[in-house]
């Protein structure tokens, strides 16, 4: 039998990205997400939920994100969950779900003026626990999610962070072109 980890979510940040490092100097980015439902309930009255999720997003991705975000952001991000646990000082075990983020999309795009400025960062780094980069002949968007990504785009400019090109910008047909290295 198979296995499937595979998460898709869009919403907005719910705090400032949180950039840190590992001791050996990989980038951890912890980012909330607030994702609204909203609905009507059997009397016809609109209701709302709002879901909120911890995600961690590692070297460049984190960094990246950590750059152009802000609290308020709309993002959608693909990635997998991850189960923490551990012991409090009470000895209770306690348990957290997550999101690793593996790609993101920015939804909306605001001028480069706006970006925080990178963080300073030791001449040579290296980055792990990232999934390898996909090979340059590969497509940018799979056919399932390139539908998806028309619907959007009908609403909203799509940029994406390519951790090879840098800033990509997809048009309606699914296409990349780089607008910042």
């Amino acid at each position: 039998m198979s296995n499937l980890n595979k998460v898709m979510l869009m919403g907005r940040l719910s705090r400032d990205p949180e950039l840190r490092f590992t001791p050996n100097q990989t980038a951890v980015c912890q980012i909330g997400l607030a994702i609204n439902r909203k609905w009507k309930s059997d009397s016809g009255e609109q209701k709302e939920e709002v879901t909120f999720i911890d995600c961690e997003a590692w070297g460049k991705t984190g960094e990246a994100i950590n750059q152009y975000l802000r609290k308020g952001r709309p993002i959608f991000i693909e990635g997998r969950l991850k189960l923490d646990q551990w012991q409090d000082k009470d000895g209770s075990n306690r348990s957290k779900l997550k999101v690793v983020v593996e790609s993101f999309q920015f939804i909306d795009s605001k001028p480069q003026e706006q970006a925080r400025p990178a963080p300073a960062q030791p001449e040579q780094r290296q980055y792990r626990n990232q999934p390898p980069a996909p090979p340059a002949q590969a497509p940018l968007i799979q056919n399932g999610l390139a539908e998806i990504v028309k619907g959007l785009v009908a609403q909203w400019p799509i940029v994406k962070w390519d951790d090879e090109r840098g800033i990509i910008e997809i048009n309606e047909e699914g296409e990349a072109k780089a607008i910042a290295a």
